[in-house]
Protein backbone atom coordinates (compact mmCIF):
# COMPACT_ATOMS: atom_id res chain seq x y z
CA UNK A 1 0.00 0.00 0.00
CA UNK A 2 1.53 3.39 -0.82
CA UNK A 3 2.45 5.66 1.93
CA UNK A 4 0.24 8.40 0.91
CA UNK A 5 -0.16 10.46 4.42
CA UNK A 6 -2.79 12.57 2.74
CA UNK A 7 -5.98 13.67 5.00
CA UNK A 8 -8.27 15.82 5.60
CA UNK A 9 -8.53 16.28 9.76
CA UNK A 10 -12.02 17.18 10.67
CA UNK A 11 -13.08 20.69 11.64
CA UNK A 12 -13.86 21.34 15.36
CA UNK A 13 -17.77 21.74 14.33
CA UNK A 14 -17.49 18.11 12.23
CA UNK A 15 -15.70 16.73 15.74
CA UNK A 16 -18.43 17.88 17.53
CA UNK A 17 -21.13 16.02 14.54
CA UNK A 18 -18.76 13.24 14.71
CA UNK A 19 -18.43 12.55 18.67
CA UNK A 20 -22.49 13.44 18.81
CA UNK A 21 -23.16 10.80 16.53
CA UNK A 22 -21.32 8.08 16.81
CA UNK A 23 -22.88 8.28 20.99
CA UNK A 24 -26.32 7.98 18.98
CA UNK A 25 -24.91 5.27 16.68
CA UNK A 26 -23.40 3.20 19.76
CA UNK A 27 -26.53 3.41 21.43
CA UNK A 28 -28.16 1.83 17.71
CA UNK A 29 -30.04 4.80 16.60
CA UNK A 30 -28.99 6.36 13.17
CA UNK A 31 -29.31 4.86 9.27
CA UNK A 32 -29.12 1.38 9.24
CA UNK A 33 -25.46 1.32 7.47
CA UNK A 34 -24.02 3.48 10.19
CA UNK A 35 -22.24 1.80 12.59
CA UNK A 36 -19.56 2.94 15.45
CA UNK A 37 -15.44 1.46 14.54
CA UNK A 38 -13.42 0.81 17.52
CA UNK A 39 -9.91 0.51 16.88
CA UNK A 40 -6.86 -0.01 18.85
CA UNK A 41 -4.26 2.58 18.90
CA UNK A 42 -1.36 1.18 17.47
CA UNK A 43 1.10 3.37 19.85
CA UNK A 44 -1.36 3.40 22.84
CA UNK A 45 -3.24 0.37 22.95
CA UNK A 46 -6.19 2.43 23.88
CA UNK A 47 -9.37 1.79 21.98
CA UNK A 48 -10.79 4.67 20.18
CA UNK A 49 -14.05 5.21 18.12
CA UNK A 50 -15.51 6.82 15.59
CA UNK A 51 -18.38 6.50 13.23
CA UNK A 52 -18.45 5.29 9.98
CA UNK A 53 -20.66 4.31 6.69
CA UNK A 54 -20.31 0.09 6.57
CA UNK A 55 -20.84 -0.10 2.06
CA UNK A 56 -22.00 -3.26 0.54
CA UNK A 57 -20.73 -4.05 -2.77
CA UNK A 58 -20.65 -6.77 -4.54
CA UNK A 59 -22.01 -8.90 -1.90
CA UNK A 60 -18.79 -8.18 0.60
CA UNK A 61 -18.38 -5.50 2.85
CA UNK A 62 -16.33 -2.45 2.54
CA UNK A 63 -15.17 0.32 4.81
CA UNK A 64 -13.74 3.62 2.51
CA UNK A 65 -12.11 6.52 4.36
CA UNK A 66 -13.14 9.33 2.80
CA UNK A 67 -10.79 12.05 4.64
CA UNK A 68 -8.01 9.67 3.73
CA UNK A 69 -5.34 7.70 5.63
CA UNK A 70 -6.94 9.50 9.31
CA UNK A 71 -5.68 7.68 12.24
CA UNK A 72 -8.59 4.84 12.00
CA UNK A 73 -6.92 4.22 9.14
CA UNK A 74 -3.30 3.62 10.47
CA UNK A 75 -4.60 2.25 13.77
CA UNK A 76 -6.47 -0.44 11.38
CA UNK A 77 -3.52 -1.29 9.25
CA UNK A 78 -1.57 -1.84 11.66
CA UNK A 79 -3.30 -3.82 13.88
CA UNK A 80 -5.06 -5.84 11.06
CA UNK A 81 -8.54 -5.97 12.05
CA UNK A 82 -11.36 -3.99 13.70
CA UNK A 83 -14.70 -3.98 15.79
CA UNK A 84 -17.96 -2.60 14.31
CA UNK A 85 -20.54 -1.39 17.08
CA UNK A 86 -24.40 -0.83 16.92
CA UNK A 87 -26.34 -0.70 19.53
CA UNK A 88 -25.83 -4.08 20.99
CA UNK A 89 -24.12 -5.35 17.71
CA UNK A 90 -20.72 -5.71 18.07
CA UNK A 91 -18.58 -8.02 15.51
CA UNK A 92 -14.61 -7.72 15.37
CA UNK A 93 -13.46 -7.82 11.96
CA UNK A 94 -10.58 -8.61 9.49
CA UNK A 95 -9.59 -6.24 7.19
CA UNK A 96 -7.76 -6.58 3.71
CA UNK A 97 -6.51 -3.53 1.87
CA UNK A 98 -8.08 -2.90 -2.10
CA UNK A 99 -5.39 -1.83 -4.09
CA UNK A 100 -6.41 0.00 -7.97
CA UNK A 101 -7.60 -1.03 -9.94
CA UNK A 102 -9.64 -3.16 -7.50
CA UNK A 103 -11.04 0.06 -5.78
CA UNK A 104 -12.37 1.94 -8.56
CA UNK A 105 -15.99 0.86 -8.05
CA UNK A 106 -16.26 0.45 -5.26
CA UNK A 107 -15.15 4.18 -4.85
CA UNK A 108 -17.66 5.12 -7.58
CA UNK A 109 -20.44 3.33 -5.60
CA UNK A 110 -19.12 4.86 -1.81
CA UNK A 111 -19.68 8.84 -3.64
CA UNK A 112 -22.63 7.55 -5.13
CA UNK A 113 -24.80 6.53 -2.38
CA UNK A 114 -23.34 8.97 0.34
CA UNK A 115 -22.43 12.15 -1.70
CA UNK A 116 -24.28 14.38 0.69
CA UNK A 117 -22.24 13.34 3.41
CA UNK A 118 -18.76 12.95 1.64
CA UNK A 119 -18.87 14.75 -1.77
CA UNK A 120 -16.44 17.21 -0.18
CA UNK A 121 -13.83 15.05 0.29
CA UNK A 122 -14.13 14.20 -3.64
CA UNK A 123 -12.02 15.80 -6.48
CA UNK A 124 -14.70 13.86 -8.63
CA UNK A 125 -17.84 14.49 -9.03
CA UNK A 126 -20.59 11.55 -7.59
CA UNK A 127 -22.33 9.78 -10.99
CA UNK A 128 -18.51 9.90 -12.71
CA UNK A 129 -17.36 6.48 -14.27
CA UNK A 130 -15.02 4.80 -12.43
CA UNK A 131 -12.28 4.97 -14.46
CA UNK A 132 -12.90 8.95 -13.12
CA UNK A 133 -11.51 7.91 -9.66
CA UNK A 134 -8.29 6.52 -11.48
CA UNK A 135 -5.83 9.52 -10.56
CA UNK A 136 -6.94 10.19 -7.22
CA UNK A 137 -7.51 6.04 -5.64
CA UNK A 138 -4.84 6.16 -3.74
CA UNK A 139 -6.26 9.40 -1.71
CA UNK A 140 -8.77 6.92 -0.14
CA UNK A 141 -8.30 3.90 1.58
CA UNK A 142 -10.62 0.93 0.98
CA UNK A 143 -10.87 -2.04 3.25
CA UNK A 144 -12.94 -4.90 2.47
CA UNK A 145 -14.08 -6.86 5.75
CA UNK A 146 -13.94 -10.50 7.06
CA UNK A 147 -16.21 -11.40 10.13
CA UNK A 148 -13.54 -12.76 12.84
CA UNK A 149 -15.49 -15.74 14.06
CA UNK A 150 -16.15 -16.40 17.89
Amino acid sequence: MPENREFRPATTVEQFFNRAFGFAVGLGLGPSYAYLLEVKGRKSGKVYSTPVNLHEFAGKEFLVAPRGRTQWVRNAEATGEVTLKRGSYRKRFHLQAIDSPGKLPVLKQYLDQFRSAVQRYFSVPAGSPPEAFAAVADRYPVFELSEIEK
